[in-house]
């Protein structure tokens, strides 16, 4: 197979089928995994090989399957436009589910030190999913930053990068506090600082719009009610001391934080 041509005529599960075998092709321990029948075994091998793969150049062939492939699979999930989301204050939004097929100018992600994404195969954070759905130029795109920089990303900071096969226009990576033990000052100035981060990243570029996960929920354990007061509070107060017009999403993907978000913007508590 060559060319732009030859992938415009392959149906999805003829593109999914080439990009395992050619990420498969990649390893010699790879090379002997048999490709399962079921479409969601094969979606879920092909995610895998996506996550553990290094950061590494691949030919034109391979992008021009890999971004066909990504971007009618987040068609099929359904692209969610600022028309579709509930507007809960002035310019704030809020909206409960998958941030991947989010059309906004920017999509915020909740990174790693690292800041290449998450290697572990089919992990559910939202690092993972971002990177998957992104296609494998956004990992070495954040490789290439990263070598410049010289080492780890700060918490607190913001990187900004295409977002490739995503929807939106722009991701913006950053670095959330871990809180192991108790919640401290530290930490709470550490999470106000990524969502001014952000913000001042997408004004930047003149951006309309930006949609933030739960930064720091999850995995880094800040507690989900104290990190949606001090993201409402900072996004708030942030666009009071600067009249700033962008527009925000507080992005949820649990019901939990939905219910939370839906109490602290209808009552500022």
């Amino acid at each position: 197979m060559s060319g732009t041509s030859g992938e415009n005529v392959m149906k999805q599960t003829d593109r999914r089928i080439y990009l395992i075998q050619r990420l498969k092709d990649e390893r010699n321990e790879y090379r002997n995994l048999l490709i399962p029948d079921s479409e969601q075994d094969q979606k879920m091998l092909l995610r895998a090989l996506m996550n553990v793969r290094m950061p590494a150049s691949i030919d034109d062939t391979y992008l021009s399957v890999q971004d066909a492939y990504l971007k009618e699979e987040i068609r099929e999930k359904g692209i969610v436009s600022l028309s579709d989301m509930h507007e809960m204050q002035r310019d704030i939004y809020l909206y409960r589910g998958d941030i991947t097929t989010l059309q906004v100018d920017a999509i915020v992600n909740a990174a790693n030190s690292g800041m290449t994404g998450c290697y572990q195969p089919c992990h559910n954070c939202i690092d993972n999913c971002i990177h998957t759905y992104a296609g494998i130029q956004l990992r070495n795109t954040c490789n290439e930053i990263m070598k410049k920089q010289g080492y780890e990303e700060p918490t607190g900071k913001a990187k900004i990068t295409e977002a490739y096969n995503l929807p939106c226009q722009y991701i913006i990576h950053t670095v959330g506090p871990v809180v192991q033990g108790e919640l401290t000052d530290t930490h709470r100035q550490l999470l106000r600082s990524c969502y001014e981060s952000c913000l001042k990243a997408a004004e930047e570029k003149q951006l309309v719009s930006i949609a933030f996960c739960c930064i720091s929920t999850g995995v880094f354990m800040f507690p989900n009610e104290q990190a949606a007061k001090i993201a409402v509070q900072t996004v708030q107060q942030y666009k009071e001391r600067t009249n700033s017009n962008i527009k925000v999403i507080f992005n949820v993907f649990k019901e939990e934080d939905q219910k939370i978000y839906e109490r602290i913007l209808g009552t500022g508590r």
